[in-house]
């Protein structure tokens, strides 16, 4: 009997607002978070603006201990732990735990505390020769990324296969998939999957900045992220994660489990082309996006929304478009397409999780997300965008794509959820 993964709770911390509802609240009636910088003083920086959370670890459960060991990524993805926990009705302790798993994406790992303490140990980057007195206990694991899988398998008590999945911009995607084929082999029965990126801070915002890869409209931070629009100049850099409870399908109906998706397809590709650049007929995306939809066997034809990477960037936005053009076809001009990085930024690593868990609650509600800020017609990016409002449509199965510098290109293929909760 074939196994199917299927998304039973999900927690998130993104711009907007901290847990499930409060992004989903936001997402949907087209909000954005984006803003003038505050976790740094970004004065000098050629983009000053960013899609900062609202999170205050106390208020979210954290203990002082915590706090004090934790890089800001790994406190948000306990966080989202705990609430997609919650939200499933799974105990952490349930079931061997050697049947317990956790896949977890970054992009960037813990920056923001490698930041710091670089500052500190080389007092303010005076001293080439670092003064290891200076550090703190924690700071092997800010230099570790996989800490961050580590603390979601803590407290979910998981001692089966465990993971850091670092592949860029697709990290987050990629770690829900590879959770998805955790549960297809029979590996696992439960999976904590998602993805955590805490990347705004001075040496990731310098990076973009020599790139341009980042929106220089300083002057209005909230209408700055503008995938698809003609006017677009470059993505806003994000923070945020989300993690979603994986359970095998069979399982979770027995328990009577509230299904929000199930996860039908997944694959990736690379275009073995360049580190940041994009070729225009979007082949290796179409690719991802063809086995994909193979694996869940279906046809175009059956999808009813497409959630994209829309990034905001020129060469992105006129891939991503020839990309669903070449592997839709002609179904591409007829499926509603938006991206919430207009209202939600870049996160990085976790914005492919963030979407998920995005997908997930569009099927529920029946509604896809808009994208804001869409405003003038680009004709080289001539799909339906779902420019600025909301809109009720129903749908059983979307699409959910990513595209990271290296070239990664993922997709991944949900379908409805079929029970509700008892």
């Amino acid at each position: 009997m074939s196994r199917t993964a299927v998304i039973t709770g999900i927690g998130v911390v993104a711009p907007g607002g901290v847990g499930r509802q409060r992004f989903w609240d936001t997402i949907i009636s087209g909000r954005t978070a984006t803003r003038t910088i505050t976790l740094f003083d970004a004065t000098g920086f050629r983009s000053r603006i960013a899609a900062e959370c609202d999170f205050d670890a106390v208020a979210s459960g954290l203990s002082p201990q915590q706090i004090r060991r934790m890089d800001r990524a790994a406190q948000f993805a306990v966080v989202c732990t705990r609430e997609a926990l919650r939200d499933s009705g799974i105990e952490p302790s349930a079931g061997p735990p050697h049947r317990r798993a956790v896949s977890i994406g970054s992009a960037v790992g813990c920056t923001t505390g490698l930041e710091q303490e670089y500052v500190v140990l080389s007092d303010g980057g005076r001293k080439w020769l670092l003064d290891h007195e200076y550090r703190v206990p924690q700071l092997y694991g800010y230099m570790a990324p996989s800490t961050l899988a580590v603390e979601v398998a803590w407290e979910f008590e998981a001692e089966g296969p465990v993971a850091l999945i670092s592949t860029g911009c697709t990290s987050g995607l990629d770690a829900v998939g590879h959770g998805a084929q955790l549960i297809a082999e029979g590996s696992a029965d439960v999976v904590l999957a998602g993805a955590t990126d805490a990347p705004i801070s001075p040496i990731t915002s310098a990076c973009f900045d020599a790139i341009r890869a980042t929106s220089a409209r300083n002057d209005d931070p909230e209408h700055a992220s503008r995938p698809f629009d003609a006017d677009r100049d470059g993505f806003v850099l994000g923070e945020g994660a989300a993690v979603m409870v994986l359970e095998e399908r069979e399982a979770a109906r027995r328990r009577g489990a509230r299904i929000y998706a199930e996860v039908l397809g997944f694959a990736s590709r690379s275009n073995a082309f360049h580190m940041t650049g994009l070729k225009a007929d979007g082949r290796e995306m179409a690719e991802a996006i063809t086995r994909a939809l193979a694996a869940a066997e279906l046809d175009p034809s059956e999808v009813d929304y497409i959630n994209a990477h829309g990034s905001g960037t020129k060469q992105n936005d006129r891939h991503e478009t020839a990309a669903f053009k070449r592997g839709l076809g002609h179904r591409a001009y007829e499926v509603p397409v938006s991206s919430i990085k207009s209202m939600v930024g870049h996160s990085l690593g976790a914005i492919g999780s963030i979407e998920v868990a995005a997908c997930a609650l569009a099927l529920r509600e029946q509604a896809v997300p808009p994208t804001a800020n869409l405003r003038t017609t680009d004709p080289e990016c001539d799909l339906d965008y779902v420019p600025l409002t909301a809109r009720e449509h129903p749908m059983d199965v979307v699409l959910s794509v990513g595209s990271g510098f290296g070239g990664f290109q993922t997709a991944m293929v949900l379908g409805r959820g079929d029970v509700e909760a008892a």
